[in-house]
């Protein structure tokens, strides 16, 4: 067993070789390379255990962050000048190491990036929500994970991830590991609270607001709370199973 990074900006983590799609990993995940065969790798996902099967052309060799992207999507230009080519686009969360740096770009060996679009390594957002709300109009995109596309367990794990609080990548996971307090009152919504179905999640953004990654709007957006539960039990996926608080 091997450690690699991804070296793609977005690659599907797929259940098998050419299977379906479960979730995504971007630009610098860590993974561990379980075994590799006909140019796949079966990896497993540093960030939430996560397995699945790679190409194995978007592994690259292990080399230390200093950095995240910390913009919802940025680029990697062949040069410091916001004029030449780019060479990739990055995701929020995607991990870089920086080899230079000004009050412009930051150098990297994969391109310059602009440096107000990344923070050190062990800089950390403490709102989650916060998070969440760059990603608003990101399209709906099942088992995404990235500003190209996300679904509601992505955007869940890339929030909360960013604050420094493990989780996986699943609701269902989400469900049972998220929160060891539920609030006593079901009316009593605070900002950062989860709220779960079955095979579905969302921010409570205020008391009388969600965020969440849906198919229903086919992208990442803003819902009224009650209305949402409603709408959600009236297409048939049933009553909110959990709602949790981080503490």
């Amino acid at each position: 067993m091997r450690q690699a990074q991804i070296i793609r900006p977005v690659v599907d983590l797929l259940s098998r070789p050419d299977g379906p799609r479960e979730r995504q990993l971007i630009w610098g995940d860590v993974v561990s390379v379980e075994k590799e065969q006909n140019g796949w790798a079966q990896v497993t996902s540093a960030k939430d255990g996560y397995v699945g099967s790679v190409p194995s052309t978007a592994l690259g060799a292990l080399v230390e962050a200093t950095h995240w992207v910390s913009a919802v999507a940025t680029h990697a230009y062949t040069q410091p000048d916001f004029k030449s080519s780019d060479l990739r686009s990055l995701s929020f969360g995607s991990h870089v190491q920086v080899l230079e740096q000004d009050e412009r770009f930051a150098e990297t060996p994969d391109g310059f990036i602009p440096a107000p679009h990344l923070a050190p390594i062990d800089s950390m957002p403490s709102d989650p929500v916060a998070v969440a709300e760059l990603f608003l109009g990101t399209p709906y995109l099942w088992g995404g994970n990235s500003r190209l596309g996300i679904d509601c367990s992505g955007l869940v794990q890339a929030s909360l991830l960013a604050c420094g609080i493990p989780c996986p990548g699943d609701s269902g996971p989400q469900e049972r590991a998220l929160g060891n307090y539920a609030p006593p009152v079901a009316s009593d919504y605070k900002r950062g609270d989860l709220l779960f179905w079955k095979g579905h999640v969302a921010f409570v953004r205020d008391n009388e607001t969600l965020i969440h990654a849906n198919a229903f709007h086919m992208a990442v957006a803003l819902e009224p709370l009650h209305p949402a539960i409603d709408r959600i039990l009236e297409q048939g996926d049933g009553p909110v199973t959990a709602h949790k608080r981080l503490t």
